[in-house]
């Protein structure tokens, strides 16, 4: 069986973390192995810049990246590879993350970014996860359960409420 490539979640602060800890918790759970950092965009381009081109050679098959406000890294990082690159815009005390949703969604021709909702963390990871599966049965099998699981909590929950209806 082949090893399953690695994800990176890539922040651009560490203040970011409480945040971007739902993607690492849903790629824990789906054991999909990854990576945490901190690149800024802006105060370490060259260090950025470094980490995606080498993210192939590395044992990385899908990068997150998590920016508030200006929101530059996962288009810096998605400028420097061909790997997926995932933005995760971040609520800021400012604009709520409108700011940082518009810059990561609204990249030039050719450099790609797919984006989640603000503070979409847990999206992130099983949009990378849905990526990875592509190629592994048995991650993409893992997904199915999750989503059948998901579809029976509904399920419950309809029941739940149908029964209560009946009691009003």
């Amino acid at each position: 069986m082949k090893e399953l490539k690695k994800v990176a979640v890539v922040m651009g602060s560490d203040s970011d973390f409480p945040v971007v800890s739902a993607a690492v918790k849903k790629l824990k759970s789906l054991e999909i192995p990854f990576e945490v950092h901190v690149f800024s965009a802006h105060r370490t381009p060259v260090e950025a810049a470094e980490f995606a081109k080498s993210a192939k050679t590395n044992g990385f098959g899908v990068l997150i990246a998590a920016a508030g406000m200006a929101a530059h890294l996962a288009g810096v990082l998605a400028s420097y590879t061909t790997l997926p690159v995932i933005g995760m815009p971040l609520k800021s005390s400012v604009l709520e993350g409108l700011d940082a949703l518009l810059a990561t969604v609204q990249m030039p021709g050719g450099v790609p970014v797919a984006t989640v909702a603000v503070n979409g963390a847990e999206n992130a990871a099983v949009l990378a996860a849905e990526i990875l599966a592509v190629g592994d049965d048995e991650l993409a099998k893992k997904l199915e359960r999750m989503k059948c699981q998901m579809r029976d909590k509904v399920a419950a929950k309809d029941a739940a409420v149908r029964a209560q209806a009946e009691q009003l």
